[in-house]
């Protein structure tokens, strides 16, 4: 049975490893937020920060499913509803980035990251969109999108093609959500250097600072307390915002 929906009930897509979702997870759970931590391959670390959130005495659960396959979304989309009473917020920070040349890119690179990071997006926005659509409080919805798409470095070609298409993507569900329901708002966070991936050569990692206007590293929870900022502000909807440090005007 559901609970009684006193609580705002967030689900975050991609929260199990300890990346930027894991944060925006703790976040919304620490503001008070019952939240649903899913996982595709990484259940057992969604199913840990489910339970050390739970030993807290916050409300938790962790779901599975393959974000690009349809019935999967709408069968995670039930268990949220069927366990909480409804979908407050949705945050969409599941993605992939698969680093290769040019040359190495395949056809099936491609369609890979667009079905995880596009395709997965899309879905989720829909079926979690339409269930807001649904509820007189309506809700939020914050996309993870890259700073990077506007000004691309090499060797993610991929990978930044998929994440192009977020901003168009967050624009449109604005406008189809809200036609159907004005109190459901979808925005997109850009992030920056935030968090380096392991192994970065640290001579890359010094440049990739010197690179932003503030000179320093972001952390994941930048990027968290801005998906709270969006979620929780009712006067904006269909922006995409960078949390990037000014990387993204960087002329340096």
């Amino acid at each position: 049975m559901p609970k009684t929906a006193t609580h705002r009930v967030a689900l975050v897509t991609g929260s199990g490893p300890p990346r930027v979702g894991n944060a925006i997870a703790r976040t919304l759970s620490a503001r008070g937020y019952h939240v649903a931590v899913h996982a595709n391959r990484s259940l057992r670390q969604a199913q840990s920060t489910a339970e050390e959130l739970t030993t807290a005495g916050h409300e938790a659960i962790a779901v599975t499913a393959d974000l690009t396959q349809e019935q999967a979304v709408i069968d995670m989309v039930a268990r949220v509803r069927e366990r909480f009473g409804r979908i407050d917020a949705l945050v969409n920070a599941a993605a992939i980035y698969d680093a290769a040349t040019l040359e190495n890119t395949t056809a099936n690179d491609v369609r890979h990251q667009f079905e995880t990071n596009t395709l997965a997006t899309f879905l989720c926005c829909q079926h979690v969109g339409l269930a807001m659509v649904a509820q007189s409080a309506g809700g939020a919805i914050v996309n993870i999108g890259d700073w990077a798409i506007a000004r691309p470095y090499a060797d993610y070609a991929a990978y930044l093609t998929s994440k192009g298409a977020i901003p168009t993507l967050t624009r449109t569900f604005a406008v189809e959500l809200a036609r159907r329901n004005p109190r459901v708002r979808v925005n997109a966070i850009l992030p920056g250097p935030v968090l380096f991936p392991p192994g970065m050569p640290e001579a890359e990692r010094r440049a990739a600072v010197a690179a932003t206007l503030v000179k320093r590293e972001g952390r994941p929870q930048h990027v968290a307390d801005a998906a709270v900022l969006l979620l929780e502000n009712e006067f904006i909807t269909g922006v995409c915002l960078p949390v990037d440090g000014g990387r993204s005007i960087c002329s340096e």
